[in-house]
């Protein structure tokens, strides 16, 4: 039986604790969270109706919520007409302001 979102499922703090394994190719972690009884019931009922434990479930859902996240910062599609124009873009920087030449005689924190 799904049962929907308050306010305070959404926003409740959780406390994550991670142990890790060794840096071998098939080491394995774990991640304890601690989360309310309405949303562990939630995430329960969503993993019964796609037929997976909740393990599968948690780790499927933010294995691809963490792939969105990265693929929404590294990717982006366009059709040929706006590649083109994009690149036309890059292509003819405007020549820089007064602003970008002093930030540009500015030395860097980390070297002074």
């Amino acid at each position: 039986m799904a049962k929907q979102l308050s306010s305070s499922d959404e926003m409740e703090p959780a406390e994550v604790a991670v142990a890790a394994r060794g840096a071998g190719g098939d080491a394995k972690g774990s991640i304890n969270l601690r989360i309310g009884a309405e949303t562990r019931q939630l995430i329960d009922d969503a993993a019964a109706v796609l037929g997976k434990t909740r393990t599968e479930f948690m780790i499927d859902s933010a294995r691809r919520q963490a792939i969105d996240v990265l693929l929404d910062q590294r990717l982006f599609a366009l059709d040929s007409d706006r590649f083109d124009a994009f690149m036309r873009a890059l292509d003819s920087a405007p020549e820089p302001g007064p602003k970008l030449r002093a930030l540009m005689r500015r030395v860097p924190a980390w070297r002074s």
